[in-house]
């Protein structure tokens, strides 16, 4: 007791106060302690409720408001147990605790709407994936950080005219300020336009694999941001790429191909041309009876070219599969019956041979001016 008593004698000294007023602070202070206690205990039972439902924005709201919504109880609460000191008193250092006021409880509802937003969403894909539907994570973080955009400049706004800043001289200063404010932040404005574009046209999403011919960019695209884009490379290193350099290059996304080429050239010997016809035949069978080749798609097995030294035919055709491993299983499968086909019609794939063609009336004579022999009978000469 005796040091309550010694806090409130301190505190007289600094801001003086008489015992009525001191008796009504607290009585607001336990009111907002009392609040406080029961707004808890309130989202406790609405956020159990929540969680038994199938709807995630009651979820989301019981969870994610019950923490600034305690903050703001105390503001107001702290606010008003200063407005009970005389105004002799308050005049000076009190006199802004309205306006911060104002302030904090703007601040404290854009900070509870991001926070809805941001549980809304991690909601909404979970509950995709684990039902099994397509997510189009792009898109999600694209309307996600839009609205939280939107709720901060608002929220900015309406800051700035509780605090009597002029909203028509404030855009009038951005309309002069901005020419300034655009090329000092170039690079920033352009990488932020670039984002833009992406979240608009997605060229690409999260997931997917890109590469361009024109930079050395190959990888899994992870995060798509306001200012630059990552991606994993196959090396497991992450490349942090500015969104402005992707509207100066071209880009290709694999991951949306619809199926997987093979394209191989391979080659028979000479002495197999009467065998030639019957293994094209087989191997066009075999392809349009395999169950990982596209029938919707080109299939092409034809004799192609004379070689230097082999008969070429090419194979032409697309798998149904787009992964990059499966399509290498499936590759390697048509090339090993290929080569049994060749092999069951008794041919064998050309390897480069040269023959050479001797006219009968030249004879190597081993012992002749070609010979060593002869090279060192003209040396002792």
């Amino acid at each position: 007791m005796n040091e309550v008593t010694d806090l409130v004698e301190t505190i007289g000294e600094v801001i003086p106060l008489d015992w009525s007023t001191i008796i009504q602070i607290g009585v607001v202070i336990f009111v907002t302690a009392v609040l406080d206690l029961v707004v808890r205990s309130a989202f406790l039972r609405l956020e159990r409720k929540a969680n038994e439902s199938d709807r995630v924005w009651d979820d989301a709201f019981a969870s994610m408001a019950r923490r600034p919504a305690r903050i703001a109880i105390w503001v107001v609460g702290i606010s008003f147990a200063v407005g009970l000191i005389g105004e002799d008193i308050r005049a000076g250092i009190l006199d802004p605790v309205p306006d911060i006021r104002n302030v904090i409880l703007i601040g404290i509802v854009a900070w509870t709407l991001i926070r809805i937003v941001r549980r809304i969403e991690a909601k909404l894909v979970s509950r995709w994936y684990a039902e099994g539907e397509s997510v189009d994570q792009t898109t999600v973080d694209a309307v996600s950080k839009l609205l939280r955009i939107t709720i901060l400049v608002s929220a900015g706004l309406i800051a700035l005219q509780t605090l009597g800043v002029s909203l028509t001289g404030l855009l009038a200063f951005g309309g002069i300020g901005g020419l300034a404010i655009g090329f000092a932040a170039q690079d920033l404005l352009s990488n932020f336009f670039g984002g833009l574009t992406i979240y608009l046209e997605r060229p690409f999403s999260v997931g997917d694999w890109v590469r361009s011919p024109d930079r050395e960019i190959e990888g899994t695209v992870e995060e798509i941001g306001w200012r630059r884009t990552v991606i994993r490379t196959f090396d497991l290193r992450p490349l942090y790429v500015p969104n402005a350099v992707f509207n100066q290059i071209s880009l290709e996304n694999p991951s949306r191909m619809f199926h997987r080429r093979i394209f191989e050239t391979i080659g028979v010997r000479y002495d197999d041309f009467s065998r030639i016809e019957g293994i094209l035949k087989d191997i066009r069978q075999m392809l349009d009876e395999h169950d990982e080749i596209t029938k919707e798609r080109t299939l092409m097995v034809n004799f192609n070219t004379y070689g230097d030294s082999s008969l070429d035919f090419f194979i032409y055709c697309f798998t149904e599969t787009r992964v990059w491993t499966e399509f290498h299983a499936v590759k390697e499968d048509v090339l090993i019956r290929v080569g049994q086909i060749i092999e069951k019609h008794g041919a064998e794939i050309a390897f480069p041979t040269r023959t050479l063609h001797v006219p009968e009336q030249i004879v190597m004579d081993p012992a002749g001016e070609d010979s060593p022999q002869s090279r060192q009978e003209g040396a002792r000469q």
